[in-house]
């Protein structure tokens, strides 16, 4: 099966997939909590993120059974969506950093992972958007807006299922840094799906543009806490 072939036919499979997995890796710690949430900002955070994989799947799908009409109609959702998951996930997270006497190495690791996915989540979706009109790369586009998402994912299905893979992941001040895990399968997945639309289609504009962006995206997340700058725009965030 050509690559083509397998975004515009079985998108909606991978999609359901991925929100599947999902569910099941925050089934404990909040789908089956929802009333013993107290803050609000968890479950706007929640809803955001849920709509999103609702709205991949039902364009998908649409695409699938050739309503395009419909499924332009209802991309225009998206540009309120973006902007709603971008600021319940920066409410939330400044949230969470409340009370910090002194921004450590671990609070700054955890902002670039958040921060720095949301970036490469809004580039990768805007690249998609702007490329609207030809409709192969912005499926592609919109595939990969789910990579920056992985490690809240992969990270839950680590921590539930594959508890033994903690011992071999990197640490920054003797916490385990799990998401290197969600990291090496994104990067692997596409740099497999380069090489695939590269020898079916002899496209190589769409999957390589995504992998320097995860790769940039990773190595912020493993260290910018090094760096002064980032120390800096960490302790402006968390003083906001």
């Amino acid at each position: 099966m050509k690559l083509d072939q397998l975004i515009n036919r079985r998108s909606v499979i991978l999609f359901s997939l991925f929100f599947v997995m999902a569910v099941v890796a925050f089934w404990g710690s909040y789908f089956a909590r929802l009333t013993a949430q107290t803050d609000y900002r968890l479950h706007a955070h929640g809803i955001g993120m849920i709509l999103w994989c609702m709205l991949l799947i039902t364009q998908a799908y649409l695409i699938r059974t050739h309503r395009r009409g419909l499924h332009k109609r209802l991309g225009w959702l998206s540009y309120l969506l973006i902007p709603y998951i971008v600021f319940t996930t920066l409410n939330l997270i400044h949230f969470q950093m409340r009370g910090l006497d002194r921004v450590t190495n671990l609070p700054m690791y955890a902002l670039a992972l958040i921060i720095n996915a949301i970036i490469v989540f809004v580039i990768i979706y805007g690249l998609a958007i702007y490329h609207r009109k030809r409709p192969l790369v912005h499926a592609r586009y919109m595939l990969a807006t789910i990579f920056p998402m992985f490690t809240p994912v992969t990270d839950r299905l680590i921590y539930g299922y594959f508890r033994p893979l903690i011992e071999w992941v990197p640490r920054i001040d003797h916490a385990p840094i799990v998401p290197v895990i969600g990291f090496a399968l994104a990067d692997i997945i596409v740099v497999g799906l380069a090489i695939w639309d590269w020898y079916a289609h002899r496209r190589w504009n769409v999957f390589p543009v995504v992998l320097v962006l995860l790769l940039i995206y990773h190595y912020s997340v493993l260290n910018f806490y090094r760096f002064e700058f980032w120390r800096s725009l960490c302790e402006w965030f968390v003083a906001l």
